[in-house]
């Protein structure tokens, strides 16, 4: 991974670039019934929220679970993305969790005030059984 400079504190520090995989959402079968799986890749930004706006509305089961633990960063038309995702999941009596928030996305969910919306685990496997 290449490092691209920062002005921060006053000084030029160095930090990792940000991954600029191309965004991907991959549907699959939860290892349990009535659940299903959004597997989200890259970057989560606003270029990506009409894809990821299509997968969530493509989903029909009663129990969806987000994987973002490959997602580095969230803007803003992300959050709006995620908070349109909940709505149509409560407004349809679905249940939705996200897994494997890194540090940089928990920090936007908290920042923005939409994390209470969220049950968040940190497995797949601890979302299916919290889902049960």
């Amino acid at each position: 991974m290449g490092r691209v400079r920062c002005f921060a504190r006053g000084k030029w520090t160095r930090m990792r670039d940000m991954s600029h995989e191309t965004f991907r959402v991959v549907s699959q079968p939860g290892h349990r019934a009535g659940q299903q799986i959004l597997v989200l890749t890259g970057a989560f930004t606003s270029s990506a929220s009409a894809i990821f706006v299509d997968a969530v509305a493509a989903a029909d089961a009663p129990r969806l679970i987000l994987d973002l633990t490959e997602v580095p960063m969230v803007d803003s038309m992300a959050v709006g993305a995620l908070v349109r995702a909940f709505v149509s999941c409560h407004k349809t009596g679905r249940k939705l969790a996200l897994v494997g928030l890194n540090h940089r996305v928990h920090n936007v969910l908290h920042l923005t005030g939409i994390a209470p919306l969220f049950d968040t685990y940190a497995t797949i496997s601890e979302a299916e059984a919290g889902l049960a």
